[in-house]
């Protein structure tokens, strides 16, 4: 309730208007049981035409400025609901961006998606109708109380005799209910997963024939989702019946009552006619507020889910005197890192490279290559050494500053329906020149052919995986970045092209420092150097040269690709 709280204060006053409407248009309402009755118990009897004529009008003005005033609170209502509810999706969203992968993996992205629409829908609604029903209903009730305490106070007490045991039928269920809806949304994180898996990997899904595998997998996640949602709202179904219940047997007992007091002389007709309609406002109110018990159930849980992300402390942040590295582009210095802090996924890697440089990382699949330019990045944190960038650790950068030195094109790289232009540009200002020799430099012809205004269709599905990954390529470059990551960037290519990139980055980019992630030896051959790797530990570092006499598995690996005795 706290996170739902400090983002209605920047909206107290609108919020506290729309309250303000509401009240008086709920005291409107309170006054026209009343009116009624004095007109059927004072008026009537005097055949006063013309009394009855001005307390008719009287009623109209009090029913429209009813109507009018409640129609304005419910649109100021929405309106602070709608705010609040944009203003929490930004900072999730904005939070989310900045997450290290470490914490992205602890929430996962499914569950993310779902905080972020689901839950956030769930505090949308309940905050519109807090301000609508959840101050329209305690006026209405404590108002028809005051009123018919006002007209009789013996059948007040009947009423009153009701209201204790509603709230505690309500507080029961509702904290019952709480749990329910937390699980719910946890089985909507899951229906989430599977959504997004069959919606990414629909060609392969039915490539493989696994169509109805996959609809089986689904309608499972679907039925779960259906009986822990009919859990949670039957558990809070039966606040609303349950309220009736007891309202209408009150109601029962005060048409009993009210007539016994009425043959006895110690009431009159019109005040039992009021009383009924106050008894209906209150019993309307009552079953309001169950419904926003209800909702409130809902927006906890939600809430709960929302604040735990926006609570998650970002780990990414400077750190004053983490030492200097004066002299290289990268350095490494006796690194060890583990995803699951059991057992290690890079063990003690150490080296560096000189600005201008060009390092190749050669090894089998798992060996963590892809995780030591993670590490560079800071996308994870190393759990042991230290790693410098430009001299400079990386724990001591500014993420934006440390990530903006950096050109990257990962393994299953990110393409975006929009233009080829802007698909390279990425929201960042490149000028033309830039432009063009990125699209260059990485092989990227197609481009000019169909034009840099030709529509990509998302994650490059109108285009081939060669094209795909030379539109990568011309986005790293076209930053003009002090180093260069290419992750595996280049195995779509056939070998000429990817020469012939190597050449040009070389040609045009010479005072980058390069990174390449490969599988093959014929795309890392000619770095200045090659580091191998094997289950996370280095098994040599050093020119091609070197290595074919120095490491054993290097020497396999290249004798496997180019052939024994060939010319390397």
């Amino acid at each position: 309730m706290k996170l739902v709280t400090r983002y209605l204060k920047p909206y107290t006053l609108r919020a506290l208007g729309g309250i303000v409407l509401k009240f008086f248009g709920s005291i409107m309402e309170l006054f026209l049981p009343y009116l009624l009755a004095y007109i059927i118990d004072k008026i009537i009897p005097k055949n006063d035409a013309r009394s009855i004529y001005i307390f008719c009008g009287l009623m109209l003005v009090c029913s429209a400025l009813s109507v009018t005033l409640n129609i304005i609170g419910n649109r100021v209502a929405s309106a602070v609901a709608r705010d609040v509810t944009r203003d929490m999706r930004n900072d999730l969203f904005e939070k989310t961006v900045y997450l290290s992968n470490s914490q992205i993996d602890k929430w996962t992205i499914p569950s993310l998606i779902s905080r972020m629409t689901s839950d956030t829908h769930y505090v949308y609604r309940t905050v519109g109708w807090s301000l609508r029903m959840g101050v329209r209903g305690p006026i209405l009730i404590l108002g028809g109380i005051v009123m018919t305490f006002a007209l009789d106070r013996t059948l007040c007490l009947v009423l009153c005799c009701m209201l204790p045991v509603m709230a505690l039928i309500i507080i029961l269920i509702s904290k019952k209910g709480l749990p329910f809806f937390t699980k719910l949304q946890r089985s909507v994180d899951e229906m989430v997963r599977v959504i997004r898996e069959n919606a990414s990997g629909v060609r392969v899904i039915k490539a493989l024939s696994r169509v109805d595998a996959e609809k089986e997998r689904f309608d499972g996640v679907n039925k779960q989702v259906r009986a822990d949602e009919n859990r949670a709202n039957m558990t809070v179904a039966i606040t609303q019946p349950a309220s009736s219940l007891i309202l209408n047997m009150g109601l029962v007992l005060v048409i009993v009552v009210g007539a016994s007091r009425v043959n006895a002389g110690l009431s009159e007709a019109g005040a039992i006619v009021a009383f009924l309609s106050y008894f209906t406002i209150i019993l309307n109110a009552m079953i309001a507020i169950s419904r926003l018990i209800t909702m409130l159930s809902q927006m906890l849980a939600s809430a709960g889910r929302i604040d735990e992300v926006l609570q998650d402390p970002i780990p990414q942040k400077p750190e004053p005197d983490k030492g200097e590295s004066p002299g290289f582009a990268v350095e490494f210095r006796n690194v060890s890192f583990s995803y699951n802090k059991k057992r290690d996924d890079l063990h003690n890697i150490s080296f560096s490279l000189k600005k201008g440089e060009s390092l190749g990382i050669l090894g089998p699949t798992g060996a963590g290559k892809s995780t030591l330019a993670a590490l560079m990045l800071r996308f994870y944190d190393a759990d042991a050494g230290e790693i410098y960038v430009d001299g400079k650790n990386v724990l001591s950068y500014d993420m934006p500053a440390l990530r903006s030195r950096f050109g990257v094109v990962f393994q299953n790289d990110m393409v975006f329906d929009m233009t080829a232009e802007k698909n390279i540009k990425l929201w960042r200002d490149i000028d033309p020149i830039s432009l063009d020799t990125a699209i260059t430099t990485a092989q990227a012809d197609f481009i000019r052919e169909g034009g840099i205004g030709q529509a990509i269709a998302s994650h490059g599905a109108n285009i081939s995986g060669g094209q795909k990954q030379r539109l990568l390529i011309a986005r790293a470059l076209a930053g003009k970045p002090d180093i260069l990551i290419l992750d595996d960037s280049s195995s779509a290519l056939d070998y000429k092209t990817d020469a012939a990139l190597r050449a040009d980055i070389k040609k045009y980019f010479d005072g980058t420092t390069t990174v390449v992630i490969a599988q093959r030896v014929s795309s890392i051959k000619s770095c200045d150097k090659i580091l191998v790797l094997e289950n996370g530990e280095e098994r040599g570092f050093g020119t091609h040269d070197e290595l074919m006499k120095q490491s054993e598995l290097y020497a396999e690996i290249a004798r496997l690709q180019m052939g024994e005795g060939e010319s390397l």
